[in-house]
């Protein structure tokens, strides 16, 4: 089952929290509830989560991401040497800025026992002949990213005098984390990536404080550490990863074409896969699929789940054969744009739409591929 990721009909992996789950984050961050209160209330959510996954006809099962405030920076909170805290700005989206924690360095990065692995754990004894348990993380790429972002690379650097270092470092908690991942019984991970909808804005070298020449060396110094990260991976462990450009709460952060990094990410990284974003005009055409190199497969991610509107089947059905144009169908799937809940605010929908959603990329798929 395992090796069969990605799927024909597939997910990114998070889903929109349940009110109850919501109220007992907020009771436990305000100290009225214990972590194992906490714990106890997420258990219940992700079991119930599982089943409606099985019960939609998934070949994949994920906790929804249901024990993160975000879908990145709580894997980064857990190394060592990272420290957080309530941000006064946010990051700028579309529409509001995204207020999750301003996060950097404190010292040398490390990892000891990741929580993700017991999370992991959890998801694994729901698995059975019809299914696979998913552990979605941020891409090594989008770690060293939010440490050269501009309010904390001086930090960085009075850390880290070597970047070299600091990829390396990176990598090697990355390769314990899914070392320790496998070992759980996991086969099937998913890097999560932002950086790439950064470096094909049309803003990317205002925004990274570069020029193409520096643009360029940034595509590469990320491909290079997200390949790093999967040098050396179990045998049988699926690594894939999905190109993001921003999700909270309904809104974006970045727009462009992946026609600026195609030729170099397509080939060069060494994921079995990539789900991409095609929901709206804001990821450009089918066009890059060409660089795909022909041993990884490509979910398009042509139903979007920052609306609740139901997309009109044979539009997508459509998509899908003009992308077809680029990449043969059989290496092709179908899945949602991206996670319903990126963060624990969640997208504008309600969880019955969220549903809605997934039983049309389902209808689509069965039809598409027989």
């Amino acid at each position: 089952m395992s090796n069969n990721a990605p799927f024909k009909y597939d997910i990114v992996g998070s889903f929109l929290r349940p009110d109850y789950l919501k109220q007992a984050r907020s009771q436990y961050a305000s100290g009225k509830i214990s972590r194992e209160d906490l714990k106890a209330v997420e258990d219940k959510a992700i079991v119930d989560l599982i089943k409606k996954q099985k019960e939609a006809g998934l070949s994949v099962i994920t906790d929804g991401e249901f024990r993160r405030s975000s879908w990145h920076l709580d894997f980064m909170w857990a190394f060592r040497g990272v420290g957080h805290e309530k941000t006064k700005s946010g990051i700028p989206f579309h529409g509001e800025p995204a207020l999750i924690d301003d996060t950097f360095l404190t010292g040398k990065i490390s990892v000891d026992n990741h929580p993700f692995v017991e999370h992991f754990k959890f998801v694994k004894q729901f698995e059975d002949e019809s299914t696979v348990a998913r552990q979605t993380i941020p891409a090594p790429a989008q770690f060293l990213f939010q440490m050269l972002t501009p309010d904390n690379i001086d930090k960085t650097k009075e850390i880290y005098s070597d970047e070299e270092e600091l990829i390396q470092d990176i990598a090697a908690g990355y390769k314990k984390v899914i070392l320790d991942l496998y070992q759980a019984g996991c086969r099937n991970v998913q890097f999560d990536d932002c950086t790439w909808g950064v470096c094909v804005d049309p803003n990317a070298c205002f925004i990274l404080g570069t020029d193409e020449t520096g643009l360029q060396t940034i595509v590469e110094k990320l491909i290079r550490i997200n390949n790093l990260a999967i040098e050396g991976k179990p045998e049988g462990l699926v690594i894939n990863t999905h190109i993001c450009r921003g999700n909270f709460h309904s809104t974006w952060a970045c727009q462009g074409s992946y026609d600026n990094v195609a030729k170099e990410l397509f080939a060069k990284e060494n994921v079995n896969a990539f789900y991409l974003e095609f929901d709206d005009e804001r990821s450009g055409g089918f066009e890059p699929l060409q660089y795909v190199s022909e041993d990884k497969k490509v979910v398009l991610g042509l139903i979007t789940t920052k609306s609740p509107k139901l997309e009109d089947k044979e539009q997508i059905i459509k998509r899908i054969y003009e992308a077809e144009k680029y990449i043969p169908l059989e290496r092709l799937c179908l899945s949602p744009q991206c996670g319903f809940a990126s963060t624990e605010e969640g997208n504008k929908l309600t969880e019955e739409e969220q549903w809605a959603k997934l039983r049309l990329v389902q209808e689509i798929s069965n039809k598409v591929w027989k």
